[in-house]
């Protein structure tokens, strides 16, 4: 576990060119990275199903409240035994440190713009004109890569607040005998849940592990199609001073890369040692919101 390179605001700013995919696939496309995820993708990730084995990557949606659950799912019972059926109703408000979701690209926004280049101003009180969530309404199934950083570290969990550096990855890719590559979902654990359950909750605000800023060249050049993370791929703080959230904000404002918050990568974890790989097909489907910034998800890897 080593220390970051020194990076300043200026570095990260200067990563809204150098990494940017702004035109790349067109003016008007409104997928980002996953058009690095092609039909040929697909079909050999299909061909990592040998097992059957399923596997959820998401929580539990969070009803209740806590430090790390601000705005909790609420869910009330509008069909019980008392009415002849049951039926639900609930809402959430799916951003934040406790859900499950998809950032849509229309989530950020830098110095009033949005991915491409487009205006903040598309992002209205009707939802977003321009890059919503329902842009992604056929889904995600390509390659699931798991990078276990604790494993690689030989410790069961990353403290919060520790930065993951290339170094990391590497080492954690190493471990796994695995290479990242063009295309890939990536899934980066740092065993935040498990922290969680042997230490309590905590402000994830103020301390989360995750990807330092020096990683986005790195996923760039890996050509990266989606990163997910059991917290939000951010490391908080950031460790770059007067930058908040780099990964967010070059991730999917210059490079259009989706973003998987608050995953539970614990199970996949776990399976990835009994099945002794760490690649599997994943499958990512989105609620066909039109014009919402996220949605809660469900990601399932299939061994």
């Amino acid at each position: 576990m080593g220390n970051p390179p020194p990076l300043t605001a200026a570095d990260v700013d200067g990563y809204r060119t150098s990494l940017s995919n702004w035109g790349r696939w067109g003016d008007d496309e409104q997928l980002g990275t996953l058009n690095l995820l092609r039909p040929e993708h697909t079909v050999a990730a299909a061909a990592l199903v040998r097992t059957g084995r399923r596997v959820s990557c998401a929580r539990p949606l969070p009803t209740e409240p806590a430090v790390d659950n601000m705005r909790p799912v609420e869910h009330h019972m509008v069909g019980t035994a008392t009415e002849g059926y049951g039926a639900d109703w609930f809402g959430m408000a799916p951003h934040g440190y406790a859900t499950s979701h998809l950032d849509a690209l229309c989530h950020i926004f830098w110095d009033g713009r949005l991915y491409g280049g487009r205006p903040a101003e598309l992002v209205t009180a009707h939802g977003a004109l321009e890059l919503g969530i329902h842009q992604l309404a056929d889904g995600v199934v390509g390659r699931g890569v798991l990078l276990d950083i604790p494993l690689a570290l030989g410790v069961d969990a990353l403290e919060p607040g520790t930065p993951i550096t290339v170094d990391d990855l590497e080492a954690a890719e190493a471990r796994a005998g695995i290479q990242v590559g063009t295309g890939d979902v990536l899934l980066v654990r740092t065993g935040r849940w498990r922290w969680r359950a042997e230490h309590g909750p905590w402000d994830p605000r103020a301390q989360l592990a995750g990807l330092h800023a020096s990683c986005l060249p790195w996923l760039h050049e890996r050509e990266v199609a989606m990163l997910g993370s059991d917290g939000v791929s951010d490391v908080h703080p950031s460790h770059i001073d007067d930058v908040r959230l780099p990964v967010h904000t070059v991730g999917i404002v210059a490079m259009g890369l989706s973003l998987l918050d608050n995953l539970d990568l614990d199970a996949l974890a776990n399976a990835c040692v009994e099945e002794q790989r760490s690649e599997f097909l994943l499958t990512v489907a989105p609620l066909v919101l039109e014009g919402g910034t996220a949605s809660p998800v469900n990601p399932i890897a299939t061994f």
